[in-house]
């Protein structure tokens, strides 16, 4: 039922949207120039690299383009309109629709996070990762990378159909209130560089490196 509704929602939104899509694209051309659109492998369901697409909202945000500038630095005005209003992520819809992601579950992260994770937090990946989650309506970016886990755990095991949809509802709401865009100190959430303590869990090795720093 799940997957019906993940297919059903996203070509519908994807076709409703169509306006809007083309209206950043051209915006983000005007602030950027080519490509629109940013490209990155991310870990999907049981840790496998899947192509995850967004609009641009950084300078240097592209595979090929190297930069050693700091997230804040390189983020326009234009992109950071784009982010509090979460309308960077439309093109993930292509995602859900093509079987990558689902419209709720935890958000893929980064490929280098993988061998970070102790084995429980690589549960995180049992499910599909999402457009929004239960972590995404409970702070979003403004809680701790611990707490961001152990709401993304508590959303695997207890997902169903009914919490989906009370998802979706909340996080409509708090793109309109636009809560929890960045870190304390951030642009965007800081660099996840393990949890004190805990043992890395075994992960499949990123298929490229990654060149392009741009985090959610």
């Amino acid at each position: 039922m799940k997957r019906v509704i993940d297919i059903a929602a996203s070509a519908v939104l994807l076709l409703l949207l169509s306006p809007i899509f083309a209206l950043v694209a051209l915006g983000v051309w005007l602030d950027l120039g080519s490509p629109v659109l940013f490209r990155q492998d991310r870990p999907g369901l049981r840790g496998r690299a899947f192509k995850l697409y967004k609009f641009r909202t950084m300078r240097g945000a592209h595979a090929g383009e190297p930069t050693t500038d700091g997230d804040a630095q390189r983020l326009t005005r234009f992109g950071a309109c784009l982010r509090s209003t979460s309308l960077d992520e439309i093109p993930e819809l292509w995602n859900v629709l093509r079987g990558d992601m689902s419209l709720v579950g935890p958000r893929p992260l980064l490929m280098r996070y993988l061998s970070l994770y102790s084995p429980e937090q690589m549960r995180r990946h049992d499910v599909r990762p999402g457009l929004t989650g239960w972590a995404q309506i409970n702070g979003r970016n403004a809680v701790s990378w611990e707490e961001k886990f152990e709401l993304d755990l508590w959303y695997v095991d207890h997902a169903s159909v009914l919490l989906d949809m009370k998802i979706l509802a909340r996080t409509a709401a708090a793109v309109i209130k636009r809560e929890g865009i960045s870190g304390e100190n951030s642009a965007t959430m800081s660099e996840f560089t393990g949890t004190h303590g805990a043992t890395a869990a075994r992960a499949p090795r990123p298929c490229q490196p990654v060149t392009a720093n741009e985090r959610e």
